[in-house]
């Protein structure tokens, strides 16, 4: 690769440890400390991380109407996605919050689509296309950034203290980015008239769509209340901020080595692969809460949710090369969907039961209903595709 590869490929890096990593996930970390100290709810924090994902719906389902000046667009979002992380540990207002997560979600949302769609295009123009399983290593990178750094900082300068120094090194990585894209030319997006052979609405893609959604709606539990709860279980706290330690460690390289597997596997082999050890993950501990079983269930957590999100992105771009942005839009706006709804269903479960293996058993069961679904279509998809060929050949 040259060095202009590289550049665009760890700048694209550098955007999905702000927007992801950080922008959206270092809440996890930061959210029992801003409970105890602000005396936050369950339920608050669950509106919060709600706000946040709603943010995220909007920008997701706005970034697939973006063809024209991309990496412009898309700076401008990091931008303000760097505003809403500092601001948080200035406010004490939880409706300025509520107003922040927002911001930080539909920046988010615009980010990621647009840093996924950019970056595959272009590494796919220069046919470096078995590359691109790095691009979302920035999305474990920035989890393991904010799970060392909140513990390391929250002593010292507190959760507000937290969230100012994140913002900080947002802006830096923001920074870095500018810097290395600024000779970089990214190719306007061409709007594809609907056909037969370009709607997405057909074929297994439907299928991937509503499993990934599912996915959205499992995962999203663990992903923002896992610190929270091993931090309400006494015998469990030193560990809790650890374990995001761990689930960030794990997601780090789970792209990249989930993407060498389907060189060897069929995708929906290997996504089914990763939904398994993500059902595994979650219901760990319902079963059993000892620090180890903790600790694995992050990992499995980390490795297994950035993998699904590296193959299912990937997967959709293979199927549809020429409407990348659409179709990466498409995925993105139903996990959305699904991670509004996770953290409201968690809410709920945890109050009616009054335990959090409640939500933790139901983010089990959404998730087993995505393999479900995936395997379902599949089979659907490849049946209907023969009898085609088969009718075509008589």
């Amino acid at each position: 690769m040259s060095r202009q590869h590289i550049g665009v490929l760890f700048g694209g890096v550098l955007m999905l440890v702000v927007a992801m990593g950080i922008s959206r996930f270092a809440f996890t970390p930061i959210l029992p400390f801003m409970r105890l100290d602000e005396g936050l709810s369950f339920d608050e924090g669950g509106y919060l991380a709600s706000s946040n994902y709603v943010g995220y719906f909007v920008g997701a389902l706005g970034a697939g109407f973006i063809y024209r000046n991309k990496k412009s667009f898309l700076l401008i979002n990091v931008l303000f996605n760097v505003l809403s992380v500092f601001f948080m540990g200035v406010t004490h207002s939880f409706w300025l919050w509520i107003i922040l997560r927002f911001i930080a979600g539909a920046t988010s949302g615009f980010i990621f689509v647009l840093t996924s769609s950019i970056v595959m295009d272009y590494l796919a123009s220069h046919l470096l296309t078995r590359f691109s399983g790095f691009l979302f290593s920035g999305i474990g990178l920035g989890i393991a950034i904010s799970g060392l750094l909140v513990p390391f900082v929250e002593p010292s300068f507190a959760w507000e203290g937290a969230w100012i120094i994140l913002g900080i090194i947002s802006a830096l990585f923001l920074s870095i980015t500018f810097y290395l894209w600024r000779k970089v030319s990214i190719q306007n997006g061409n709007k594809v008239e609907r056909s037969k052979d370009t709607n997405i609405w057909q074929g297994f893609m439907p299928w991937l769509i509503v499993a990934y959604g599912l996915e959205g709606l499992g995962y999203i539990i663990t992903g923002t209340f896992l610190v929270d709860i091993i931090y309400n279980i006494e015998s469990l706290r030193p560990f809790a901020s650890f374990s995001w330690v761990i689930a960030g460690i794990a997601a780090a390289p789970a792209a990249p080595i989930w993407m060498l597997l389907i060189s060897r596997f069929s995708t929906v082999k290997v996504l089914s692969f990763a939904y398994i050890l993500q059902i595994i993950g979650i219901l760990l501990p319902v079963f059993t809460q000892t620090a180890w079983n903790v600790l694995l269930s992050a990992f499995l957590f980390g490795f297994t949710f950035v993998g699904i999100v590296a193959l299912s992105t990937a997967y959709a771009r293979e199927l549809y090369p020429q409407q990348s942005g659409v179709v990466v839009s498409a995925l993105t706006t139903v996990y959305a969907l699904g991670q509004i709804i996770g953290p409201l269903m968690a809410s709920w479960f945890e109050f009616y039961f009054n335990s959090f293996k409640a939500p933790l058993t139901f983010a089990g069961v959404s998730v087993a209903a995505a393999l479900t679904t995936l395997l379902i279509g599949k089979g659907y998809s490849d049946r209907k595709s023969r009898l085609k060929v088969s009718e075509t050949s008589n």
